[in-house]
């Protein structure tokens, strides 16, 4: 059974891009390296990094998967062509789909609710992992519980201001394990499990 997983690139200020979207040097670490990682995308080169975020990389690029985003980042993206770089299935959660989605982007899928989004990308990993990759859909699959783990890839940079990976959770307070940790080039990578209601620290 695949795991719900929340993945940032983020600033140490807690920023995942500026106020205009613009990422600006959070993604220097997909091209700091030696080792080749390819994608399933056909527009975008292949990712080199170093060999400990190669690994990392690796995992959120097994194919079979799902992701979860928000219609802005779709927009943003314009649907990453229909293919997105880590093979997943697509997943976007918006009230107003494209009026031609259904030609211009026949692979993606489109729906109403959050909860509706993670239990559609569930059905379509299969047994493999789903990744949700906007920060209003991460915060809303947080406060209804939807989240297995939260990784966030973390960049020596301060934004000052910008859109932030997490904001005010409903219930307050939200207990993580500690965290699995990766050292990389430009990134270190961190990996904790959601600590559910009633369960102890591994």
């Amino acid at each position: 059974m695949g795991k719900v997983i929340t993945h940032m690139t983020m600033s140490l200020d807690g920023f995942i891009a500026a106020p205009d979207d613009n990422p600006g040097e959070l993604f220097d670490w997909y091209q700091a390296g030696e080792v080749e990682v390819e994608h399933a995308s056909e527009t975008m080169d292949a990712f080199h990094v170093d060999p400990a975020s190669a690994g990392v990389l690796g995992d959120l690029l097994t194919p079979g998967g799902a992701l979860v985003v928000g219609r802005h980042l779709f927009d943003i993206t314009d649907g990453w062509g229909d293919r997105h770089p880590t093979g997943a299935k697509v997943v976007v959660v918006t009230h107003q789909p494209p009026s031609n989605a259904a030609e211009r982007w026949p692979r993606t899928t489109f729906v109403g609710s959050v909860a509706d989004g993670v239990a559609t990308a569930k059905e379509l990993a299969g047994d493999a992992d789903v990744t949700i990759a906007s920060p209003t859909i991460i915060q809303q699959a947080l406060d209804l519980g939807l989240v297995d783990e939260i990784a966030v890839s973390l960049v020596p940079v301060l934004f000052g201001e910008g859109k932030t990976y997490f904001g005010k959770l409903a219930d307050g307070h939200l207990m993580l394990d500690d965290p699995q940790i990766v050292q990389g080039r430009r990134a270190v990578h961190l990996r904790f499990k959601v600590r559910r209601a009633g369960t102890r620290p591994e």
